[in-house]
């Protein structure tokens, strides 16, 4: 999808004017291109009258802001302590040998992006991954397999 300038002016319409939007605008952007471009951060700066390396800093910080373009579906797995003491690794190496793909890659069809992320907010049901904004818990190698089969098959 393109974000225009005036794709961009309406955000800003809906968020408003001042900093407190830049984070809402900067969400948006990715809920609908899947990420921010170096063209989208300097619009939004002069939409919003701030620097461009304001808004590159805050979008740089979070990591669910990604600056470089990402598979249809991101697959972003739980690197804490909670999910690695339960089997992070297997379930990772599992879906890296799944999609042929490591962390930081996408498919060569551009449908996954792997990443790894702090926590995702599953701690009790380690260990977790996210597939955009979809969580699965308590994962082993055969139910991560399983979510993965119903992805390349189904979507």
């Amino acid at each position: 999808m393109m974000i225009t300038a005036d794709s961009i002016q309406d955000m800003v319409e809906r968020h408003g004017r001042t900093r407190d939007a830049l984070l809402p605008i900067l969400q948006e952007i990715v809920s609908e291109k899947n990420y921010l471009s170096d063209e989208d951060m300097v619009e939004v700066a002069r939409a919003l009258d701030i620097s461009a390396a304001a808004v590159f800093g805050t979008a740089t910080f979070y990591s669910f802001l990604d600056s470089r373009p990402k598979g249809k579906y991101v697959i972003r797995v739980c690197k804490t302590i909670s999910c690695s003491m339960k089997g992070k690794n297997s379930v990772l190496s599992t879906i890296e040998e799944t999609l042929k793909i490591k962390i930081g890659e996408t498919t060569a069809d551009r449908k996954f992006s792997l990443l790894e992320t702090n926590c995702i907010g599953w701690c009790h049901k380690a260990p977790a991954i996210l597939i955009n904004d979809e969580p699965y818990t308590d994962l082993t190698p055969k139910k991560v397999t399983e979510v993965l089969r119903e992805y390349i098959k189904n979507r």
